[in-house]
């Protein structure tokens, strides 16, 4: 997103020019860059200089060229226009409007959305839809263009799928590689993450349960097959390289949502996040005779 020596009509781009400009795939990008920008202002966003940050202005505001598919990628155009909008540019009230009306009629009830109009049993309610609602709708109700009511909502929803994310963790730490993109791995665990960072974890759920539930998963993944190549990288596949599973989408880099599952990072080393004492979570309980809470439906 910066200038080099080379131009063509009048604009000039280097090497490493990342592409706003052309295909579909950028509006993901960009969502997971606008969403870093927006969790993390003060270390992402603030510390770039204006020129810096006029350039990623203009390559967002690019994107509106094109339109992707007519399911969870309206989240990514709608978190690229709050992302505008929370940096004080004008950003588009239609896309805004859009994600956020599709996403609502699509919820299914007790803390499942559907992924487009029919409904997918698989993880992107975590590798995108709670987490970048909660994300996006954060910067609509701060700037007044949603009510907190609606916001709070939204975090409830969230947090509601986070006790099944939890209840999936086996006594083993294994959960079931179920629907698309398994090959984003321990980004399963996002929305839960997400809602132990924001340390709003059902009363039911201590934040041990989840460290040791989370943790139990990324040792059984992680220990026990080999994930990397040669050179360090992830390889196609759920445990070990098993390219067959992959979508026709997932890349190399794509394999790095599974970094998503390690938003608990972000809490301090103080909280009772890291220094409580071990705990079981719920399917361990469950399957060694402990006591552990019914599950009902909710209503939302």
């Amino acid at each position: 997103m910066y200038p080099s020596s080379s131009s063509k009509k009048g604009k000039t781009k280097c090497s490493g020019y990342w592409n706003f400009r052309t295909e579909s795939q950028p509006i993901v990008d960009a969502a997971y860059m606008a969403q870093a920008f927006l969790r993390a202002p003060k270390a992402l966003w603030e510390p770039l200089d204006a020129v810096t940050k006029k350039r990623i202005a203009e390559e967002f505001k690019a994107l509106r060229t094109r339109t992707g598919a007519y399911n969870n990628w309206l989240l990514f155009a709608g978190i690229n226009e709050a992302f505008l909008l929370s940096i004080g540019e004008q950003a588009d009230p239609v896309r805004l409007e859009f994600a956020k009306r599709k996403i609502l009629e699509w919820y299914q009830g007790d803390g499942w959305y559907s992924d487009g109009p029919s409904f997918s049993m698989d993880y992107y309610n975590s590798y995108v839809i709670h987490p970048m609602l909660v994300d996006f709708f954060k910067v609509l109700s701060d700037k007044k263009r949603i009510s907190a009511e609606m916001y709070d909502t939204a975090v409830k929803r969230m947090v509601r799928y986070s006790e099944f994310s939890e209840r999936m963790i086996s006594p083993e730490g294994s959960y079931t590689p179920m629907g698309r993109s398994v090959t984003y791995r321990t980004a399963a665990f996002q929305a839960l993450g997400q809602v132990a960072l924001m340390e709003k974890l059902p009363s039911q759920i201590s934040p041990a349960q989840v460290r040791c539930g989370v943790t139990a998963v990324m040792h059984r993944m992680f220990d026990q097959c080999n994930n990397f190549d040669a050179n360090g990288w992830l390889v196609l596949g759920f445990c070990g390289s098993q390219p067959e599973i992959a979508d026709g989408y997932t890349s190399t880099g794509s394999l790095y949502m599974a970094t998503l599952g390690f938003l608990p990072l972000g809490l301090p080393a103080n909280n009772a996040f890291w220094t409580a004492d071990a705990a079981d979570w719920t399917a361990k309980k469950a399957w060694s005779g402990q006591a552990f809470k019914k599950d009902y439906h909710v209503e939302y």
